[in-house]
């Protein structure tokens, strides 16, 4: 499956209708991101059950400022509509398929029940 091209006006019904997303912040003036973009393009090729998608830094300003991307390539998943992973930095494929394999390992009620104690925690202090 190709990459999707994620705006402000897909974001929420992408992130809504799959499971799973990875999402890849990225600026056609920026040479590691130029470097990532083959290496993201055959994990999409290899995990057609996934979604990949992309935001151009650059035509999305609004989208990159309301995840704080500070810089790029910034590569986030999302499972289940919970951030699970967001690291700045280009991945070698090894890395990335390695990341997919954990991503797809977690056991997300385990994570939705860390997030709710971490905020019952952070809430109680």
């Amino acid at each position: 499956m190709a990459t999707v091209e994620l705006t402000k006006d897909n974001f929420n019904d992408t992130l809504t209708e799959n499971d799973f997303v990875l999402i890849d912040f990225w600026a056609s003036w920026c040479g590691p991101c130029k470097q990532f973009a083959p290496v993201y393009e055959k994990a999409a090729e290899e995990n057609p059950d996934l979604v990949f998608a992309k935001v151009d830094t650059e035509d999305q300003q609004e989208l990159a400022a309301s995840f704080d991307i500070q810089s790029i390539p910034t590569l986030m998943v999302v499972r289940d509509k919970t951030v699970i992973y967001a690291q700045p930095g280009a991945l070698p494929k090894d890395s990335l398929d390695d990341l997919i394999k954990q991503a797809r390992e977690l056991d997300m009620e385990e994570v939705r029940q860390e997030i709710a104690k971490q905020e019952a925690d952070g809430s109680a202090s």
